[in-house]
């Protein structure tokens, strides 16, 4: 079931996710891309929210009877 209205992740998730990126950065540093696009979701609302909607607007491009090739 695919919702239109975007629901944030449990606070809990959000700060496992966060401690995995401070582990991965105490171990590789921080001048990693992957890991600050990761620090960012992490701590603002609005970016995992444009987040979502990207992967929305993405999947509705998707269409099932053409052949992309």
């Amino acid at each position: 079931m695919t919702s239109t209205k975007y629901n944030d992740y449990p606070q809990e998730q959000i700060d496992a996710k966060l401690k995995q990126v401070e582990k991965f950065e105490a171990k590789y540093g921080t001048n990693n891309t992957v890991s600050k696009a990761w620090r960012k979701w992490c701590t603002d609302y609005e970016y995992r929210k444009r987040e979502w909607q990207f992967r929305q607007a993405t999947a509705a491009n998707i269409k099932p009877n053409i052949d992309y090739r």
